[in-house]
C-alpha cells in the first residue's frame, strides 16, 4: 500500500502544525521545511481546512494552526479522507474489470481483508501519537534533528 503525495502532505502538515502550537505558521513555513511545493500544500492545506483539522486565519499576521487537539485527529480518518481511492487491482473496478481470472480469483478478497487491516492499525493512531515518537536510532544525525525539531530547539552546527 502506498499514499499519495497528497496524503503524505497531509500528515506532514497536520505534524508540524501540532509540534509548532504555540504559533502561527505559514504555507511557506512547511513548504520550505520539507521541500514540496508550495502551490500543492496550498490545495491540500485548504482540504485540511475544510475537514475542519486545520484552522486559517486570514490577513497581515494570518496563518495556520490545528484546528482540533492533536489527540482528537484519527490518522485512519485523515487517510480516508485525502485518499482517492483504496482499488488495491483491477478487479476492485466492477465496471471495468477484465480479469480473466475474477470468477474463481480470491486475490480481491485478500487484499480487500489486507487493506482494512492497514486501516485498521491506522485507526488506532492519532496525531498525537505521531509526534510524540520518533522511529529512529537515538544515535543517529536524524534522531538528533528529529530530536531537535520536536523540543523546537535550535539545530547545531
Amino acid at each position: 500500500m502506498r499514499l499519495t503525495t497528497y496524503t503524505d502532505y497531509a500528515l506532514r502538515t497536520l505534524m508540524y502544525l501540532a509540534v509548532n502550537r504555540d504559533r502561527l505558521v505559514t504555507i511557506q513555513d512547511i513548504a520550505s521545511l520539507h521541500s514540496i511545493s508550495k502551490n500543492h500544500l496550498t490545495k491540500v492545506v485548504h482540504h485540511l481546512g475544510q475537514l475542519g483539522l486545520v484552522a486559517t486565519i486570514r490577513g497581515r499576521n494570518g496563518g495556520l494552526r490545528l484546528g482540533r487537539e492533536p489527540a482528537d485527529i484519527n490518522i485512519g480518518s485523515v487517510v480516508r479522507q485525502t485518499e482517492t481511492d483504496f482499488h488495491m487491482a483491477e478487479c476492485f473496478h466492477r465496471e471495468n474489470n477484465r480479469c480473466v481470472y475474477a470468477s474463481a480469483c480470491v486475490l480481491e478478497d485478500a487484499l480487500g481483508e489486507a487493506t482494512a487491516a492497514y486501516l485498521k492499525v491506522l485507526d488506532g493512531v492519532t496525531l498525537e501519537h505521531l509526534v510524540r515518537k520518533t522511529a529512529v536510532r537515538p544515535d543517529s544525525a536524524a534522531a538528533v534533528q528529529a530530536i531537535q525539531f520536536f523540543a523546537k530547539a535550535p539545530l547545531a552546527s
